[in-house]
Parts: structure tokens; C-alpha cells; sequence
């Protein structure tokens, strides 16, 4: 295990070197600058001495060697836009995305699990039916305009819940008020990640209900209820953990359109404004944070999958 270990850490840490340089030259290739030069109260000669103090004259090598150095040193820059340590935006952001995306993923993993359990266990039934549409919707519906919908129906027609933000401005913090600022954008989050779960726990079910340990295990008088929750569902989970894996990064970096539409200050939104005002260290930063999260969820998928199954083992 500890091999293991050690192997997995060498390939994240050669892993993230070429992520690190993808992006790098991805971004300083796109045409244009940082939309901070596009001023137009910058004069030319404003124009090439900022250049000159934030180093884009230099070599594309050169300023990735200064760039990679600074990050060793756990120095990840300071956003062109509002000056700040890019080391304290996605500090201050990525709680807001993890609180967001956890609740949503949990709330997902809890309804999917079981609703894919019962429409593998009662296939071609009215329930199995109901449980196909809901998936459906949930796959084919476009974020963005569900989000839209929710908050033209429960924030502006009904005015039940707040249309975007953390909190109520000019409020004292309660928990109440963040939980209502939470509800919309972790329905809208956590309908897609359900559907899908609930497409794969109720395909693993139905294959693993029909292996010959299966049908040992009702010979030999067990209830159905143990079969299924004691015998089936534990292999069953294992495709389960992998599209979790997957969803884990996706959460951090994919929550942009969600927190876009919902003002959430969250990772994703962050990554969104960078990307559109070419606030490079911003860019690189979170793309690093993002990378850096697939690799750790990659790693705890593997360490579950020998859990859920002993026979796969990961030394």
C-alpha cells in the first residue's frame, strides 16, 4: 500500500507539471491580453510599461520558469484585476463552492442509491417507469435553464426563495437565510449527478442480481432484503464510486454555470470572471486547485474500490 502510494504521488506531481504547462501556453496563446490593458484611458507607453512589470515580455519559457518557481514556494501570484494574492481568492471561494457541491452531491448519492435499487429490484414496473423519466429529465435538461425557471418560479412570481447570492445583504449572517440562498442552486446541482447515479447504481444492481452468488444466497434461505443490501448492493456500488470519482472534480470546477446563474461565490464563478478578463495567475490557480482535486478523488476511488471488494487491490 504504501508503494502504492508513493507511485500514485510521483505520477500526480508529474501529472500536474504538464497540466500546469498545458494551461500556461493555452492561455498566453489565446490572442489578446489581460483586459486590463484594453483601458482605453492607457495610453501605449502605460500599456508597455505594465507589460513590463508583469513580465509578459519576456519568454513564454521565462515567464512559466518564474511562474512554476513562485508556486513552489506556495506563491500561486496576484490576480491583474483586484491585485489580491490569487492564494487568498481561492481561499476565500473554495468553501463556498464545497459547501454548495457537497450538499448537493450528498443529497444526490442519498436519493439515487436507493431509487436505483428499487427500480433494478422491480424492473418494467410503474415505479422502474417513473425512476427512467425522472433520469431522463435530469440528463437531458440543460442546467442553465433550469436554473432560469426556478428562479422566474419560486424567487420572482412566488418570492419564496432569494434568486442568487450567499446571504441577504445588509443582514446579520443566519442560518436560516443561508439555507434558503442554498436551496435553488443545490436542486439545480444535484438533478444532474442524480440522474446519473441512479442510471449506473440501477445498472449494476440489475447485472449483479443475476451472478450465480446471487442465486446461492436465496437457495440457502437469506430474505430478499439481505440479499440485496448485504450480497448485492456492495458490488454493485463499485461503477457507483467511479462515476463519484468523477463527479468530485466536476463539482469544484464544473459548478460555473450553476454559480454563475445563481451569483454564488463560488470556485467556478471565480474561474469564469478570470477567464473572461484574461487574469491569468487566476486562471492558472484554480486550474492547478481543479487538477489537484481530481488526482486526490482519483486516488480515494482506487483506496474504496478495495473496501467495497477485497479482491481488488491496489499494492
Amino acid at each position: 500500500m504504501v508503494a502504492y502510494l508513493i507511485r500514485r504521488l510521483i505520477q500526480a506531481v508529474v501529472l500536474l507539471f504538464f497540466v500546469s504547462i498545458i494551461t500556461f501556453v493555452l492561455i498566453h496563446s489565446a490572442p489578446g491580453g489581460p483586459s486590463l490593458l484594453s483601458n482605453p484611458e492607457l495610453s501605449r507607453q502605460d500599456i508597455e510599461q505594465m507589460r513590463e512589470q508583469m513580465g509578459l515580455n519576456d519568454p513564454l519559457p521565462v515567464q512559466y520558469g518564474r511562474w512554476l518557481g513562485n508556486v513552489l514556494q506556495g506563491n500561486l501570484g496576484r490576480s491583474y484585476n483586484t491585485v489580491e494574492p490569487v492564494r487568498s481568492l481561492i481561499a476565500s471561494r473554495l468553501p463556498n463552492t464545497l459547501l454548495l457541491t457537497g450538499l448537493a452531491l450528498g443529497l444526490s448519492i442519498a436519493v439515487a442509491i436507493p431509487l436505483g435499487v428499487l427500480s433494478a429490484t422491480r424492473r418494467n414496473s410503474a415505479l422502474d417507469r417513473i425512476v427512467a423519466g425522472i433520469s431522463f429529465f435530469g440528463v437531458s435538461i440543460p442546467v442553465f435553464w433550469l436554473g432560469i425557471v426556478l428562479i422566474i418560479v419560486f424567487s420572482i412570481q412566488m418570492k419564496w426563495l432569494p434568486a442568487g447570492g450567499m446571504a441577504t445583504l445588509g443582514q446579520d449572517f443566519s442560518l436560516v437565510d443561508r439555507i434558503k440562498h442554498l436551496v435553488l442552486p443545490t436542486f439545480v446541482l444535484a438533478t444532474a449527478n442524480l440522474a446519473e447515479l441512479t442510471r449506473y447504481t440501477r445498472s449494476g444492481m440489475i447485472s449483479v442480481l443475476s451472478e450465480d452468488y446471487i442465486r446461492t444466497a436465496r437457495s440457502k434461505g437469506l430474505t430478499n432484503r439481505a440479499v440485496i443490501f448485504r450480497h448485492a448492493l456492495r458490488n454493485a456500488l463499485i461503477p457507483v464510486v467511479t462515476v463519484i470519482g468523477v463527479l468530485l472534480p466536476r463539482a469544484v470546477g464544473g459548478a460555473a454555470i450553476t454559480e454563475t446563474v445563481f451569483s454564488w461565490p463560488g470556485m467556478g464563478r471565480l474561474a469564469v470572471e478570470a477567464a473572461a478578463t484574461r487574469d491569468y495567475p487566476v486562471v492558472l490557480g484554480t486550474t492547478l486547485t481543479v487538477a489537484i482535486v481530481v488526482v486526490l478523488s482519483s486516488l480515494l476511488t482506487d483506496l474504496v474500490y478495495s473496501y467495497l471488494d477485497p479482491r481488488i487491490r491496489v499494492g
